[in-house]
């Protein structure tokens, strides 16, 4: 599951344990980056709080786009199948995910939604591809300068995150297997899911 010893729910510490209740509680499991990052709670927690603060600031469609175009980009299996899951449940159908997984430019969306999946991408993939006709192609498509700054914090914050967990090995839960099959492998692009 991981290249390090993670934390069991055994024995956890307070912080650590309500670390442990809030994910039970919200997913119906505990997925394995709690276990990892039960390590520094503290280090989940202001994670937690950026994420909230920049997505709040944030369409929920966007912010959700705009993540699976960075996890993509980071190969971050874990964070294209949360996120992939996420659009497919609450913004668009399963298929239509699929595609955007496969190319967002030919999956059928607007011009917006391809330039701010263009800039994500471009952000985690390597931000000194960035140009200000990137910028200004978003400008132009009506974002405003708080908008597009939006776009590259939620691409940004998911480098953190995506290499985080990537980086120590720890594998997507074995509950993204549910997912329709077509759509999981379209959002499998780094590390395998976990076994059960």
């Amino acid at each position: 599951m991981a290249f390090i010893e993670t934390i069991g729910e055994d024995g956890a510490t307070a912080p650590i344990a309500r670390l442990f209740t809030e994910h039970r509680d919200q997913l119906g499991y505990l997925p394995n980056y709690a276990r990892l990052f039960a390590h520094r709670p503290a280090v989940y927690e202001a994670w937690q709080q950026l994420k909230e603060t920049i997505a709040g600031s944030m369409d929920a469609r966007r912010y959700e786009l705009v993540t699976l175009a960075a996890a993509r980009e980071l190969r971050s299996s874990y964070c294209a199948l949360a996120h992939g899951k996420v659009l497919a449940e609450r913004f668009l159908d399963p298929r239509t995910v699929r595609n955007i997984a496969e190319d967002h430019r030919a999956a059928g969306l607007d011009e917006v939604d391809v330039a701010v999946m263009d800039l994500a991408a471009k952000v985690a993939a390597d931000t000194t591809s960035v140009t200000e006709n990137d910028i200004d192609r978003l400008r132009e498509l009506g974002l405003s300068d708080e908008e597009i700054f939006d776009v590259v914090l939620a691409a940004a914050a998911r480098c953190f995150f995506s290499k985080a967990v990537d980086g120590l090995g720890v594998e997507a839960d074995a509950e993204y297997d549910e997912l329709e099959p077509e759509l999981r492998e379209a959002l499998t692009v780094g590390r395998p899911i976990a076994t059960r």
